[in-house]
């Protein structure tokens, strides 16, 4: 016999299909994917996206659990490598097969390899490196906003201006105009807009990943509007009959993934916790 959900010194799952996600993956974690959002859900928000690093036990967490499951997967914006130097993920015994999808899926880089896999930059990106300095300077926005270089993406933050949330808003439509003149999209984060190259998201990354591992079900954790593209994913295979448990980490800054989500965490850290209790669980089944 298997764990049961209301065994975990977790909260239980809200919904009735989140509810038949995590039994699912109780019952034959063999053949689940646990698929997770770095910044936000492994990682704390910080003012310098440069200095997160993932939760100190997050990484303990992980190598617990990855050996109990199909596999595990971080699915996230940034450069897999960047993510795996900020996670601590590399010549961890017990994530041998972590897989990280970066840049929305784009990048991958695999624990067994240790070999990052990235296309070619799109030029797209290349113009608007050289045209966004003074684009922002010219419609008066320099202030307290800032640029952050992602290789196959660029980033504008406004965590840092006098009022983050009008700033936001007032860079979204023109930074919108300039990503669309040079082929590319604007993925709006948490005080971020995130300028890069169509075609991939995290719903996409997380689909086909699902696909490559013949996942029968999947837990997916994340906190930002980035994290809609992967819920949408396994709402879809929860629609064709194949059970997902949706996490969010934190509910404040992002409603629409909370009001979305089966489980409501409020951060890395009581993320990293159910991580290890689902471990835990794993470990002590019969």
């Amino acid at each position: 016999m298997g764990s049961h959900p209301h065994d975990l010194p977790m909260p239980v799952p809200a919904t009735a299909a989140g509810r038949e996600g995590l039994e699912a993956l109780l019952r034959a974690p063999r053949r689940a994917v646990v698929a997770l959002d770095f910044d936000g859900t492994l990682a704390d928000i910080v003012p310098d996206p440069d200095q997160a690093r993932a939760h100190a036990d997050a990484v303990p967490a992980l190598a617990e659990l990855a050996p109990e499951v199909a596999a595990v997967a971080v699915v996230t914006g940034r450069p897999a490598g960047v993510a795996v130097r900020y996670g601590g993920f590399a010549g961890v015994p017990g994530l041998e097969h972590l897989v990280v999808l970066g840049h929305y899926g784009a990048e991958r880089w695999d624990a067994v390899t240790g070999i990052v896999h990235a296309p070619a930059e799109h030029p797209g990106v290349a113009a608007v490196r050289a045209e966004l300095p003074g684009f922002l300077d010219a419609i008066g926005a320099w202030r307290g906003t800032w640029i952050e270089e992602k290789g196959q993406a660029l980033a504008v933050h406004t965590r840092r201006a006098e009022d983050p949330e009008a700033a936001f808003a007032a860079l979204r439509e023109p930074l919108a105009e300039l990503a669309a003149r040079h082929g590319l999209m604007v993925e709006p984060g948490r005080a971020v807009l995130e300028l890069r190259p169509p075609g991939m998201d995290k719903g996409v990354a997380l689909s086909e990943f699902l696909e490559e591992r013949e996942a029968e079900a999947v837990l997916y954790a994340g906190d930002d509007l980035g994290d809609l593209a992967a819920y949408a994913a396994v709402e879809k295979r929860r629609a064709d009959g194949l059970p997902g448990l949706l996490v969010c980490s934190g509910s404040a800054e992002v409603p629409e993934l909370a009001a979305r989500a089966d489980i409501v965490l409020p951060g890395p850290a009581a993320v990293t916790a159910y991580l290890a209790a689902l471990a835990t669980a794993l470990q002590d089944r019969d």
